[in-house]
């Protein structure tokens, strides 16, 4: 634990990465949707889901850099390939969940307001402001899909390099377009959409934690062979 510790210590030492940049972007998102709210002659309820998106995008770019910049100084410290990882990861875990509590705390005070009083939305859309447990699992789960994404792509690239990661990336677009166009072409998109309904949001947070599971291993299985 001592040696996880200092991974985490190394990785902190970019705070800006980890803490200030997505929290910059949080403040800049919330001030300029709120802005957008007062503008627009509407009544009804406003929402501004893509802003509330975009702090969480940030942790891809956390990701990448949480590999790039920093798995060869814990190199040279001497912490192998499994410390670096989980220390990382908890790393990652802790600002997630961070991040995720402010988005709850901003929530519920959309929701005491009434929308800061223009019937606007900020976090709401994608926090479930009637249930604190799912609200906060959501951005939390969002939040390390995002950073694991970042961390898996550029592990693939330390290990294989620009040309194979791309050739993944595009095959999993492809992959995903063909399986929609199957999916519209067989009329089973009213079902598949059924079913997202039907999980609920602690549901679809357990699928999206499955899925980090899957990314954080398969980044180690790929962290052991990279050998720059």
């Amino acid at each position: 634990m001592t040696r996880v510790t200092n991974v985490m210590r190394l990785q902190l030492m970019n705070r800006q990465s980890y803490v200030i940049v997505p929290l910059l972007v949080l403040g800049g998102a919330a001030l300029l949707a709120l802005a957008i709210f007062l503008l627009v002659p509407y009544d009804g309820p406003k929402y501004a889901v893509m802003a509330a998106a975009a702090p969480l995008w940030a942790f891809l770019v956390v990701g990448v850099q949480a590999l790039t910049m920093s798995f060869p100084f814990s190199q040279a410290l001497g912490a192998t390939r499994r410390d670096f990882h989980i220390g990382t990861l908890l790393t990652a875990a802790l600002t997630a969940a961070m991040l995720a509590l402010i988005y709850l705390v901003i929530a519920l005070l959309e929701k005491a307001t009434n929308g800061w009083g223009v019937n606007g939305y900020f976090a709401t859309p994608g926090l479930d402001g009637d249930a604190p447990l799912a609200a906060f699992a959501s951005y939390f789960v969002l939040a390390m899909l995002w950073f694991l994404i970042g961390y898996w792509s550029s592990a693939v690239l330390k290990r294989w390099g620009l040309v194979v990661l791309l050739n993944v990336l595009v095959g999993l677009a492809i992959a995903l377009t063909v399986a929609a166009l199957l999916l519209v072409r067989f009329g089973a998109m009213q079902a598949v959409a059924e079913w997202v309904v039907a999980q609920g949001a602690l549901g679809l947070d357990a699928w999206g934690l499955l899925l980090v599971v899957v990314l954080a291993a398969s980044s180690y299985l790929t962290l052991r062979r990279i050998t720059q």
